[in-house]
């Protein structure tokens, strides 16, 4: 077989197609493999590039093939596809995408981050699950003429209430109650997560400096260094808060500038925790009267909602210059004039 300067491979479960070029951008590889036999095949080959789309299970394919000697890059499914030709497989699509010069490139995970990151999905799927399940549980009791307000804390008052109601028929009780005992093991596992979570922020020097961020906090800064592992990949804040899909789409056009709502690209639950991590930060702005003069001056021109996604935007902007240069979040001085009643 002659010299292969790149390869690009499709993973699958099972089967994995490869496709490699020379020097000379000619193709000297097709093969389709089985797992046992690709493996073996990288551990004879010598060093070379092998590109990989980013998807499911890529980063352990990458870290073996990195322990083999190879240099890998994952690529965005999303620049693969550009080249995908009809009727072809994806595994030359990716040997052409990452030959171009431009490419963006995402960043190989290790072990402990992979795992780091399952805490962060085990929290958002038991949050998730708790939510639906109070849902349901106040939804079932509305049928019997049975309310409490608003709020997780009530949902424990609601069940006394359908525990204490011998009117409702006993089927209705027990399911009920089955629910409540489901709904109480959701909350006891949730803590337990939570707590590890914590004990993860604790022991992380930049996680512990991002929380120093107003509206970002334990949660939003352990999410952003697990979600983040190289950060220095990223030209400038304002690309990596482009990457969180915090930036106005552009429709401008013959030299008129048209901006439209944010892209809402990237990872939807790190975007979602800094835009709400800045709403509580701008309530607390209204009720005090006081806050920066940044954001004193956007409350007074711009709508609440409109003005929480530019601070998550700005928040997201100082939390990577802070994980790249590892300096410290320093504070604006606050000033009164938002509605404060000292400002009369």
């Amino acid at each position: 077989m002659q010299q292969v300067s790149r390869i690009g491979m499709d993973t699958s479960k099972k089967i994995f197609q490869l496709h490699g070029v020379d020097a000379a951008e000619e193709p000297v590889l097709r093969k389709k493999l089985r797992r046992r036999e690709m493996i073996k095949f990288f551990e004879g080959l010598p060093p070379t590039k092998v590109g990989i789309e980013a998807c499911a299970s890529s980063n352990h394919w990458a870290r073996l093939l990195q322990s083999f000697g190879h240099e890998v890059k994952l690529i965005p499914p999303q620049f693969v596809k550009p080249y995908v030709k009809r009727n072809k497989n994806d595994a030359e699509a990716v040997c052409e995408a990452m030959s171009r010069p431009t490419m963006r490139f995402v960043p190989v995970k290790t072990a402990e981050q992979q795992a780091a990151l399952m805490l962060v999905g085990m929290r958002e799927r038991l949050v998730r699950n708790r939510t639906q399940l109070s849902n349901v549980i106040r939804g079932y009791a509305a049928e019997f003429g049975l309310t409490v307000s608003k709020g997780l804390a009530r949902l424990e008052e609601l069940l006394e209430q359908v525990g204490r109601d011998e009117t409702l028929p006993a089927l209705a009780r027990e399911l009920i109650a089955l629910h409540g005992r489901e709904y109480t093991q959701l909350n006891a596992e949730l803590e337990q997560i939570e707590a590890t979570l914590m004990a993860w922020h604790r022991a992380d020097a930049c996680s512990q400096r991002l929380a120093q961020i107003p509206g970002i906090g334990p949660i939003g800064a352990s999410m952003l260094v697990m979600k983040t592992p190289a950060p220095e990949t990223f030209r400038s804040g304002r690309h990596f808060a482009a990457w969180l899909g915090l930036t106005p789409k552009d429709h401008s056009t013959a030299g008129r500038s048209r901006l439209g709502g944010i892209t809402h690209a990237g990872d939807e639950a790190l975007r979602s925790v800094l835009v709400v991590g800045s709403t509580s930060v701008l309530r607390r702005v209204r009720q005090r009267g006081t806050g920066s003069p940044w954001l004193i001056d956007l409350l007074k021109r711009k709508p609440p909602k409109l003005a929480a996604v530019a601070l998550a935007n700005k928040n997201a902007r100082i939390a990577w210059k802070l994980m790249v240069s590892g300096e410290r979040y320093k504070a604006a001085k606050p000033t009164i004039g938002f509605n404060s009643p000292r400002a009369a």
